[in-house]
Order: C-alpha cells, then structure tokens, then sequence
C-alpha cells in the first residue's frame, strides 16, 4: 500500500470516528425532553390538591339548618310527645293554638298574669281570675261596653295552671267518663284557660254559668255579636264540634286582637279552619 492510500484511509477512519461522536449527543440531547416531560406530569396532581380541599369544606358549609319562619301559631311547634301531641314552640304568642292536637308545655306560666278590673261570680282574689294584661285590658273594655248595652256580665273563670286543669280534668273523667270528659274538657296542657287568654264569662247573677242554658240568653247574645270589637271570638262555635273537638260554648271567649278577631268572624271559620290546621277530631 503506497503511502497516498494510507493517507485516504486514515482520513476515512477519522470521519467515521467523528460522525459517531455526533450521534452520541444528538440521542443524549433527544433524551431531555422525556425527562422533564416526566418531571411535570409526577408534579401536576400535587397542584391540584387545594381544589379538592374547597370541595370537602362545601358540605360544612352547607349543612347549616335554615332557620324556618312561623308563618302560623300551629307551625311554631317542636316534634311530638310520645302521646301524639305536638308541644307548642312559642306559647306566649297572642295567637297561639291550642287544642287537642297542640299542647302547651307543662311548665308553661304567663309572665304578664294580672287581675282585670271586672266582677267575677267570686270574691277571691285567686288564680282563675287572672288573666295576661293584654287580654285583661281588652275584657275590660268589653264588660264597659256591654254594660253601656244595659248587659250585666260577670267572670267565671279565667287561666288555669297545668296542676289545676290537671286536677279539674280528673274531676270530670270520674264524673262522666274518660271519652264524655274530652267533650267539654281538656287534657292538661291542651286547655285556653292555660294561655291566660281565655275566661268563662256569664250574666252577673251567675245563672247558667259555663252550662247549656247560657246560650240564647241576651248575655250569649251580646258576646256573640261584640266580642269581636274588643279583639275576642267565641271559641267554640255552635256547629263547629268536628272542628274544634269541643261542644258549644257560648260563655268561653278567647282574646286573639281586634284585626283577628274580626276577619276570623267575617269568615266564619274557626282558629283550626283559620290558621288551616287539620280537624282535631280527625
């Protein structure tokens, strides 16, 4: 081999040596990418945590209870007594409805007990002659009026406590029967007379107080056509027993405000009908 061949292939072994050399880094530069590619996927769910973490407090945030509005005295009410009763949330509401289905709480007591400045049937100044002021001062403007009538009217008995209505209650149960006594008494907690806004009320002689033969009487008469002016109903309407679970009581008045008092008359419904509750001997 002359010395120009060797030269050539000496020249060709050292292109081929150095077009190997710029593969090399042409493979190690291409592998890069992949690696940071990598990188940034592995590193991607890490920012995403805190979105997740609002997702988890959204629930707390909304488990909150709306607070509902008492659009009506029977909604104001806490979840039934064993003995299916619906115990009455707020008992100091001038409307609040009491029956056979709605019962005050047994440790209920008017703050605002005084005694009206009308005749009662009695002399003592005992608890049934009390009343909550805002109905005492209204029976007091009633008894004005009906006495610039020319009616004459007296007291019979006004609120009661649970003890009391307990024991008159009983008292009816051993004269009459259990299921007689319902009819024209309550169950301790689900009587007027235990809001303070409800009395009994008759002729000033007394004769046929809180009895069938009050109705019809100038007395029953009167109360029937005015009470409503001093913001009182007849609570216990003739022909309304189905409704109000309770025969006809022309003597018990209960005190609900004029404006009430007035368009529940106009409308000839009762407090259950009026405030459309269901029938409480249903």
């Amino acid at each position: 081999m002359n010395k120009k061949t060797k030269y050539s292939v000496t020249l060709l072994v050292a292109l081929f040596i150095v077009s190997g050399c710029s593969s090399k880094n042409e493979v190690a530069s291409s592998a890069s990418p992949s690696s940071n590619a990598t990188s940034t996927a592995t590193s991607t769910p890490s920012t995403n945590t805190a979105p997740s973490t609002t997702a988890t407090a959204s629930p707390q945030t909304s488990s909150k209870p709306a607070q509902s509005p008492a659009a009506s005295p029977k909604s104001s009410s806490t979840p039934s007594k064993s003995d299916g009763l619906q115990v009455i949330a707020k008992p100091e509401s001038v409307t609040v409805l009491v029956n056979k289905q709605f019962s005050l709480p047994s440790n209920y007591e008017p703050t605002d007990l005084v005694y009206p400045d009308v005749p009662f049937t009695f002399t003592e100044k005992v608890e049934k002659r009390k009343m909550r002021s805002v109905a005492a001062g209204a029976l007091e403007k009633l008894f004005a009026g009906a006495k610039k009538d020319g009616i004459n009217l007296a007291g019979v008995s006004a609120y009661r406590s649970y003890a009391t209505q307990k024991s008159v209650f009983q008292r009816y149960v051993q004269k009459d029967g259990e299921e007689k006594a319902k009819t024209y008494s309550a169950v301790p907690g689900t009587s007027e007379h235990e809001t303070g806004l409800a009395i009994d009320v008759s002729g000033s002689d007394g004769k046929c107080a809180a009895e069938d033969c009050f109705g019809g009487t100038k007395e029953a008469n009167w109360l029937e056509k005015h009470a409503p002016e001093y913001g009182f109903i007849i609570r216990y309407p003739q022909g309304k027993a189905a409704i109000t679970g309770y025969q006809y009581e022309p003597w018990h008045i209960r005190y609900v405000g004029v404006d009430t008092a007035k368009d529940m008359v106009a409308k000839k419904m009762t407090m259950e009908e009026y405030y459309n509750a269901v029938p409480v001997s249903k």
